[in-house]
């Protein structure tokens, strides 16, 4: 097991083998957690906020579709705009 050394403002070199293992690539995150007297190290990923949001609609079911075709869609979305137009505004 190979030893790492903490340098100046705590910072920790993990070694090319180590991180070949993990499937990790320059710039990806690490959360560090301090378990038991251990410290642990475990990738995460950031979800920019908008996907997130995209997400949270699709496993909430607030989409359109599927469609069978583009055509399909856009005929879809004109029937929504004219349903829109015709509501009367409070």
């Amino acid at each position: 097991m190979p030893l790492v050394a903490i340098k100046t403002k705590g910072q920790v070199t993990l070694p090319a083998a180590l991180c070949a293992q993990a499937g990790l690539s320059v710039g990806d995150l690490l959360e560090a957690k301090l378990e038991r007297g251990k410290i642990t190290l475990t990738p995460k990923s950031v979800v920019d906020r908008a996907i997130a949001e995209g997400l949270e609609d699709i496993r909430k079911g607030r989409v359109f579709g599927p469609f069978s075709s583009a055509k399909d869609m856009i005929e879809d979305l004109h029937h929504r705009t004219k349903k829109r137009k015709r509501a009367p505004r409070s």
